[in-house]
C-alpha cells in the first residue's frame, strides 16, 4: 500500500501534462471529508490517505503518493437533492430563502446560480417542497461550500483567484 500525507489544492502549479498523467481516485464527498483514508486509484494501486487533521479534498486536488507519484482526485457522482425555483412562478429569490434556512440548519449545501444541491434528507426535502420549491432527487458530484472561514482554495465550488479590489475599506 502507498502512503499519501500530501495534497496540492486544486493541482496548483503543475503542469497539465502531469494532471493529464497522473491516475484518478474518485471519492464521494462522505470520504473526501476525512483526512485518513484508504482508496484503490485507477491504476489498481491501493493508497492510504493520511492528511494533516481537518483535511478536506475536493476534485480537482491532487494526491502525492510516498513515491511521488501524482493521484488526481475526481468527485463521485451521490445520491443528491437538486433545488430549484418553481418555473412557473418561482423567482431567485426562492432559492436564496431555502439558502438561508438550510444554513440555520447548518446543512452542508452546494450552491449555483440556477439551483441548489444537498444530501438527500426527507425532512428537509419536505420543508423545501412546503417553500413551493422543485425538489428532485439526482445522482452528481457534490461539492458543498466550505464556508467564509474555510483554507484559502476552497472557500466555494467556483473559486478563483484573485487580486482585485472588490471596495472593501477597512
Amino acid at each position: 500500500m502507498l502512503t499519501v500525507n500530501k495534497l496540492i489544492t486544486q493541482a496548483r502549479g503543475l503542469a497539465p501534462v502531469l494532471i493529464r498523467r497522473a491516475s484518478t481516485v474518485e471519492l464521494d464527498w462522505d470520504t473526501r471529508q476525512k483526512s485518513r483514508f484508504d482508496t484503490t486509484d485507477s491504476a489498481g494501486r491501493r493508497l492510504g490517505v493520511f492528511l494533516p487533521r481537518g483535511s478536506v479534498v475536493r476534485g480537482g486536488d491532487v494526491l502525492v503518493t510516498e513515491d511521488g507519484s501524482l493521484v488526481r482526485v475526481v468527485a463521485a457522482a451521490q445520491p443528491v437533492l437538486r433545488v430549484s425555483a418553481c418555473a412557473e412562478h418561482g423567482t431567485p429569490l426562492d432559492l436564496m430563502r431555502a439558502a438561508y434556512h438550510l444554513g440555520n440548519r447548518h446543512v452542508q449545501l452546494e450552491i449555483h446560480g440556477d439551483h441548489l444541491q444537498l444530501e438527500p434528507d426527507q425532512v428537509l426535502a419536505d420543508m423545501l417542497l412546503a417553500m413551493h420549491l422543485t425538489v428532485n432527487k439526482n445522482q452528481a458530484p457534490f461539492e458543498p461550500e466550505a464556508g467564509a472561514y474555510a483554507a484559502e482554495g476552497h472557500a466555494h465550488a467556483g473559486a478563483h483567484d484573485h487580486d482585485h479590489d472588490h471596495g472593501h475599506h477597512h
